[in-house]
């Protein structure tokens, strides 16, 4: 697989995203459905949004692992939240995930009026290899 990252400017680069990304040569793509702070039972958090970011990390990355995938690789991550404010009190934690993994991706910030049940973030995701 390779990848081109098209930034025609630079000021994305302190948001943690490329304006575009080339794949070619690619061996499989993963779409990864939303995932959010639903434990392993199936019981949606009720904790803060920093604490339910990072939960919809891990479930995130238990997918892509599962699936035989890096999160090097993802591509494409779209993170809808029910609050932009409250998201950016603790994005630093999303940011450092994306640089501990090296990620550069194309990336879509929405805010929604709610996600299913209690739930304040979501990540979906679209990783190559």
């Amino acid at each position: 697989m390779e990848k081109r990252i098209v930034n025609p400017w630079k000021w994305q680069n302190e948001r943690s995203y490329v304006q575009a990304i080339e794949v070619t040569k690619v061996k499989g793509t993963l779409y990864v459905s939303g995932q959010t702070a639903i434990d392993a039972d199936g019981r949606s958090s009720t904790d803060d949004m920093k604490t339910q970011l990072i939960k919809s990390i891990q479930n995130l990355e238990k997918v892509i692992k599962e699936a035989g995938y890096k999160c090097k690789n993802i591509v494409r991550l779209n993170i809808y939240t029910t609050s932009s404010e409250e998201l950016f009190t603790c994005f630093d934690v999303f940011q450092n995930w994306i640089t501990e993994h090296n990620i550069k991706q194309a990336s879509t910030l929405l805010e929604v009026k709610s996600l299913f049940e209690t739930l304040k973030i979501e990540l979906e995701a679209t990783v190559v290899r």
